[in-house]
């Protein structure tokens, strides 16, 4: 009788810890703290226009700060610069920035969000490095300084304008978006940017292993095949204000 009760036993606590160990992963999944999750609901504020989160209110002060020493170096571009390009530049960051600016602040006040008033010790030195160069040098200067801020910024407001839940941040996502692509296409047009460097500085920062095809062996590859219209289907093109061919939308026939 006792070696039987004995073997029961361990049959039960054999049975106790098999559940146990199922169990842990579900219970230690499905609610724990530190997960992105539960960062971004601890992160955000409730707001009449949806939640703010700690993404959000980081874009906002960005968009301020990019005005604090964009919109300087833009006007000393068109005081100083020796070629119509770089002052053709210039001009669009301070319309563009002045525009920006205001509604960044007009946001901010209403999400009782706080905005610097300085540029940051990097960007103050940017303005120290334009000040002290002339000629060709201040042209490279400018325009590889500004097109790497713009490039950088550029990635953040697609991040924000694709996961913000408020209304506001998602409206001035947009609006910093045209903003800043047309700042970078103009500091392009200077034939000034350094794309090599942008490039190099882009992969020594990336951690993962580049995904995509292999490097063409030098023989053309095949043709794509059209995108043909689904039954019911058409497609119109519309007319593009941007060199190149029409850009085409679907439409349904009646």
């Amino acid at each position: 009788m006792p070696r039987r009760i004995n073997g029961t036993a361990l049959i039960i606590a054999a049975l106790v810890a098999t559940v146990g160990a199922l169990a842990f992963p579900v219970w230690s999944y499905a609610d724990r703290s530190g997960t992105g999750q539960a960062n971004l609901n601890a992160s955000s504020v409730a707001t009449q226009w949806g939640p703010l989160s700690a993404t959000d209110r980081d874009f906002l002060v960005k968009v301020r700060l990019a005005g604090l020493w964009e919109l300087p170096a833009g006007q000393q571009a068109i005081e100083r610069a020796p070629t119509q390009a770089i002052k053709d530049a210039g001009d669009h960051l301070v319309v563009g920035h002045t525009d920006l600016d205001q509604r960044a602040r007009d946001v901010a006040a209403k999400l009782g969000v706080e905005l610097p008033n300085q540029p940051t010790e990097q960007q103050q030195g940017w303005l120290r490095e334009l000040s002290a160069a002339s000629g060709v040098e201040y042209e490279t200067k400018f325009a590889n300084l500004l097109r790497n801020a713009h490039g950088k910024v550029f990635a953040l407001i697609a991040e924000v304008r694709h996961t913000t839940r408020n209304s506001l941040i998602r409206q001035l996502a947009s609006d910093a978006n045209q903003t800043v692509l047309d700042h970078i296409t103009m500091l392009e047009a200077t034939g000034r940017v350094d794309f090599d460097a942008i490039a190099d500085e882009a992969a020594g920062q990336a951690t993962a292993s580049p995904v995509g095809p292999p490097p063409p062996n030098g023989n053309l590859p095949p043709a794509p095949s059209p995108v043909v219209p689904a039954p019911g289907q058409s497609f119109t093109s519309i007319p593009s204000t941007r060199p190149g061919p029409p850009t085409a939308i679907e439409t349904r026939r009646p």
